[in-house]
């Protein structure tokens, strides 16, 4: 008994706070899908399509030189890149009502050429979407696929409490994720998908943990309310998620500053979904499972009856 009050006056009380946090998440929610509805996002070439030109340089083209002159000639959108070689270069616009691929080209070749004569246009061509219609419904249904299955299988291996809090935290977290994206314009392709997609796996990871260690202490612990047990996983799990966040946020710091420009974005969406995630383990997964009303009955092991039993008990 004195080492169960002393671990339960140890712990965190992150429950305490819970009314508070799921405020502020529903007031980024709403601000996200304002944000999303009146900005919209800011739909990459990988959406959209538009003009496609590969130049070459004599010598090592400076990528971080070359944005800078389009942005000056109103190309601020350019994706650079190079392409097969340290000469080659790659550029994608995004197509510009009423303008023909070959005067994009033409406008493109001459800012190059404004401070490198030498530069070689290759070709000029117009290129469709990566993702069409087709692509993007398929790909909206195997995320709805995705979630029930999610929801089917968490159901089934904690409790269906658990399994509505670690839904609702992923789409907390997409949601979110999206919103900063549509507030700040930043532009969405394929590589902040693919960002969104690894967000969407962490986050569920960690619930997943923090749900198996609650389901844990719910059958070892035999004092104390659904709260302070709930702060007892969330503080046993807490060193578990600081050094697992820490190491990966060290990551995509470096990817952030020092990746280059075409792989900002996917650090960018990586870096705050693992925050949000995090967040989302702990305040939208747990606090929706606590109040719903999970309770220790909810998760102890049905009695397997053993063969005999019944004739035993009988006079």
């Amino acid at each position: 008994m004195q080492f169960q009050l002393l671990k339960l006056s140890s712990t965190v009380g992150f429950m305490k706070v819970r009314y508070p946090a799921m405020i502020l998440s529903a007031v980024l929610i709403i601000g996200s899908i304002v944000a999303l509805s009146v900005n919209k996002l800011n739909w990459g070439l990988d959406f959209t399509g538009g003009t496609l030109i590969e130049v070459g340089y004599e010598q090592t083209a400076d990528l971080s030189s070359i944005r800078a002159q389009l942005s000056q000639s109103d190309f601020a959108d350019a994706v650079v890149q190079n392409f097969g070689s340290s000469q080659d270069v790659l550029i994608r616009i995004a197509p510009r009502e009423g303008v023909e691929a070959v005067t994009i080209g033409d406008q493109v070749l001459a800012a190059l050429r404004s401070e490198d004569a030498s530069v070689d246009m290759r070709r000029i061509e117009f290129v469709g979407p990566n993702v069409g219609e087709e692509l993007t419904e398929q790909g909206g249904l195997a995320m709805l696929v995705a979630l029930i299955c999610i929801l089917i299988y968490v159901a089934m291996r904690f409790e269906w409490r658990f399994a509505l809090g670690s839904v609702g935290a992923l789409a907390h977290d997409v949601i979110i994720t999206l919103g900063l994206f549509a507030v700040l314009q930043l532009e969405f392709d394929l590589t902040i998908l693919a960002a969104v997609l690894a967000v969407i796996g962490y986050s569920l990871n960690d619930t997943i943990v923090v749900s198996d260690r609650i389901r844990e202490n719910f059958r070892k612990v035999r004092k104390g309310t659904p709260e302070e047990i709930i702060n007892i996983s969330l503080t046993q799990t807490l060193n578990r998620t600081i050094i697992t966040s820490l190491t990966t946020i060290l990551v995509l710091l470096a990817l952030f500053f020092k990746g280059g420009a075409l792989i900002h974005g996917f650090a960018t969406a990586l870096l705050f979904g693992v925050v949000i995630g995090t967040y989302s383990s702990i305040y939208v997964a747990s606090s929706v499972a606590l109040f719903l009303g999970i309770s220790k009955e909810d998760l102890m092991p049905t009695p397997v009856e053993k063969e005999g039993e019944e004739f035993d008990a009988m006079p």
